[in-house]
């Protein structure tokens, strides 16, 4: 089974007071749970797949996702934000959240 889109989210996690900060201080926990339970409630198993991974780069702009196969960056992805992606890119469309992008 080929989903529609892979959701890539950042889930890694440096020592308090690194430079580069990291995704997991950011809150990006909850944002991988968000996916998860919108995914969940939505139904949409075969359309869309969502996977936890480590550094993606932008640490700063965390939490990050990445949706393939477009290529679309997010940063500062909140969980409140979620949803907004599902309904303009997954589903009515497939335009991407400007206001999210970063990349």
């Amino acid at each position: 089974m080929k989903p529609k889109h892979h959701v890539f989210v950042c889930m890694n996690r440096r020592p308090e007071g690194h430079p580069r900060g990291s995704c997991q201080a950011s809150g990006s926990q909850g944002t991988f749970e968000a996916f998860n339970t919108e995914l969940e409630k939505r139904g949409m198993y075969e359309q869309v797949f969502v996977t936890g991974t480590f550094c993606m780069g932008p640490c700063d702009r965390g939490p990050v996702a990445v949706v393939y196969p477009e290529g679309v960056w997010y940063g500062n992805v909140k969980p409140e934000d979620v949803s907004e992606i599902f309904d303009k890119h997954f589903v009515d469309g497939g335009e991407p959240v400007e206001r999210l992008r970063i990349m």
